[in-house]
């Protein structure tokens, strides 16, 4: 049976075109897009969802009174695709406990920054005023600590002496859009998991970083 993949958006949807990509050339197993749901409208990501054929829904959060309400709706339309993974990709929210707990263990995100290094916003800009040797991106699955949760992998790349805020974060996110369609490779054949607040891969539990996309034993 099909894993079936709900992704959430909020802007341009390029990590949601490198899954498209992936599942088009048959690399994600017998993973399925089968809905894509934006909290903006008219985004770049939902014009992709348009063109790769998969159904795509604005739920815009300005027209909620609340957030438990927004999520409330989004709970509901996310099952009506019955989906084994919910993918955010550059989804610009924070969820409530009780959304997040419902899909505990078939949530993940992905964040520009190598965590628990810069949690939250303006991640580029953070790591060139720190002068960080390094930056690059972690994919967690999602708990209620924001941007919190068991890591499942990181892809490094190296900060240059004249990088800008732009220039690093193009070159994490050519990072990005290879690690992300792995790891949903990954869910969708059973070798990821989580358990007891940790990442598993093929059983063994993952350290607190989680699996280095640089790193030779890396499964692909």
């Amino acid at each position: 049976m099909s894993c079936r993949i709900v992704v959430l958006i909020s802007g341009s949807g390029t990590n949601l075109q490198a899954l498209i990509d992936a599942a088009r050339n048959h690399d994600l197993n017998d993973a399925q897009l089968v809905g894509v749901i934006s909290n903006r409208p008219n985004v770049g990501g939902l014009k992709r969802a348009e063109q790769a054929g998969i159904p795509s829904v604005t739920l815009n959060h300005q027209d909620f009174p609340s957030r438990e309400a927004f999520d409330s709706a989004l709970l509901e339309q996310i099952e009506q695709w019955r989906p084994d993974l919910v993918v955010l990709a550059g989804f610009m929210r924070i969820l409530t406990p009780e959304f997040v707990q419902h899909f505990a263990g078939r949530m993940i995100n992905i964040h520009p920054s190598l965590l628990p290094k810069y949690p939250g916003l303006h991640t580029h800009e953070r790591a060139i005023a720190a002068g960080d040797a390094q930056h690059g991106a972690s994919i967690h699955f999602v708990t209620a600590d924001l941007d919190g949760g068991p890591i499942i992998v990181q892809a490094a790349v190296d900060v240059l002496p004249d990088d800008t805020p732009t220039t690093l974060a193009q070159r994490v996110q050519a990072q990005e859009h290879c690690i992300y369609p792995a790891v949903v490779r990954w869910f969708s054949a059973q070798r990821l998991t989580m358990r007891a607040g940790a990442a598993y891969m093929d059983g063994k539990p993952l350290g607190q970083t989680g699996l280095n996309w640089h790193d030779p034993e890396t499964p692909h």
